[in-house]
């Protein structure tokens, strides 16, 4: 009997039990469907605006400027070399790496001892040739008044002819005596010619001797020149360098001593392609002497120096492409030959350009401006050049318009923007953006913000209020109503 109580006991329990799951099982299923019959509410999407910054464009003369790499050379540069060999006997102290001589300066001495014998002997053969061409000048002389003597005894002889011819036509004198005067006129004659011919062979040896005196005289410069090659002298003045010689060593002709370098005359080369030459160039084809600015950075020290250019090279050279360019250097403090620089040169200024950033143009050939309701608007321009980070466009029909510096794939035309630029100052200024949208709530749609927001426990008291206080209001801004029904939702 008790254990038939017990089992009855257990059987109800049994049956409540299942009961009582199957109702729970109802239940659940029950508001399971309500909730997935329930429609979600559509939720008010709200339009993306991006925040650019813009650049109102302004037409200006600008002067653009081609930046190219260049290297610093002298305009002087000197290869001290020896012109004769020998022993280099004597140097100046500053005849070594970076010394600094003067115009003139004697710089290095080679051993002078054969060559001031040479020269002893070229001086000894002038003092010789000199005097044999007094002594041919004296014969010269002498050998004139014999033939005056001669011309004289020949006069002489033609007057006793003369006078024996008469005497004989008179019948005084005999054909004896007349033979005799022209016997004695005769010689007279013969003698004068010989004197004649003493007088050719005096000139003959004038002229000799002259060129013997010649000949010395130029083998005495040649002593002197060869005695001068055994000097190195400075010829401006400058700083040496790749200096080799030594005092003692022995050199030989034609070898290179060391290099003179003008470090007050620089100039800057540096190559351009054919487009931008064509740039620097006039009407009629001829190089513009264009300012050139040059700069050097070391360290953060910044070494600069300005000039103006000169010339271009005759050849583009072999394997080279574009064109040399040459320019004259003014007062380059602290720059050196050899020097890497960068070199900016000044182009013909152009007007009614603007300035803009090379990421304001899209590949198309289009900035983006801020238009009407704060929107963008794809507008073509002409770029006229591109010089580093920046472009040149023509700025017409961009005057006054606000251009979005940056572009992104985001950005396109109808995109909503909130504009930004900077003042002279460089501190950012906000452009007038669009009223939030406000949007006037149902009494139960209000309801319903004001308690899921008393609701949350997570947000912070001073914002809750604020909240509270825009929901109390007749109109709420839709950005605070679209967040909290996003947050519903979710």
């Amino acid at each position: 009997m008790r254990f038939l109580r017990q089992s009855m006991v257990g059987l109800f329990l049994l049956s409540v039990t299942v009961g009582l799951l199957t109702i729970a099982a109802q239940m659940f299923t029950g508001a399971l469907a309500e909730r997935l019959s329930d429609e979600t509410p559509a939720r008010q999407q709200r339009e993306r605006v991006f925040t650019v910054n813009v650049l109102t464009a302004t037409p200006e003369e600008v002067v653009p400027q081609i930046s190219v790499f260049g290297e610093v050379q002298s305009q002087r540069t000197l290869e001290l070399r020896a012109s004769a060999g020998g022993t280099i006997v004597e140097m100046v102290p500053d005849f070594r790496e970076g010394g600094q001589v003067q115009a003139g300066q004697i710089l290095v001495q080679v051993d002078t001892s054969d060559a001031q014998d040479s020269l002893a002997r070229a001086a000894s053969e002038v003092r010789a040739s000199q005097a044999d061409v007094r002594d041919a000048g004296r014969a010269l002389s002498l050998a004139s008044d014999e033939l005056m003597a001669a011309s004289d005894q020949v006069d002489l002889r033609a007057k006793a002819l003369s006078r024996q011819q008469d005497l004989e036509s008179r019948g005084v004198g005999t054909a004896a005596a007349v033979e005799t005067a022209e016997l004695s006129l005769s010689s007279a004659k013969q003698q004068e010619l010989s004197r004649r011919q003493a007088i050719a062979q005096a000139e003959t040896r004038v002229d000799q001797s002259a060129t013997r005196l010649e000949r010395a005289n130029i083998a005495l410069a040649e002593a002197e020149r060869q005695l001068s090659d055994l000097q190195v002298v400075a010829d401006f003045d400058g700083k040496l360098a790749d200096v080799n010689a030594v005092k003692g060593g022995l050199v030989s002709a034609n070898e290179r001593l060391a290099q003179l370098i003008d470090p007050n005359a620089l100039e800057v080369t540096f190559r351009v392609s054919t487009a931008q030459y064509t740039r620097l160039i006039d009407e009629s084809g001829r190089l513009r002497p264009a300012d050139v600015s040059v700069s050097l950075n070391v360290s953060g020290l910044v070494l600069e120096a300005q000039g103006r250019i000169s010339r271009d090279s005759a050849a583009v050279g072999e394997g080279q492409t574009g064109r040399l360019i040459f320019a004259t250097l003014e007062n380059a403090r602290g720059l050196k030959p050899g020097d890497f620089v960068s070199v900016a040169i000044k182009e013909l200024p152009i007007r009614n350009v603007v300035r803009l950033p090379a990421a304001a143009v899209d590949p198309q050939g289009q900035v983006m401006v801020v238009g009407e309701d704060f929107r963008l608007e794809a507008l073509p321009i002409s770029l006229i050049r591109r010089q580093g980070d920046e472009v040149l466009v023509e700025g017409t029909h961009l005057a006054g318009k606000a251009i979005v510096t940056r572009l992104t794939p985001l950005l396109g035309a109808g995109i909503r923007v909130k504009p930004v630029q900077e003042n002279t100052s460089g501190s950012p200024i906000v452009a007038a953006s669009p009223e939030p949208e406000l949007l006037e709530l149902t009494e139960e749609r209000r309801a319903r913000l004001v308690a899921f927001v008393e609701g949350n426990r997570r947000m912070p008291a001073d914002r809750k209020q604020r909240v509270l206080d825009q929901l109390s209001q007749q109109k709420v801004p839709a950005q605070v109503v679209n967040r909290l029904e996003q947050r519903i939702g979710g």
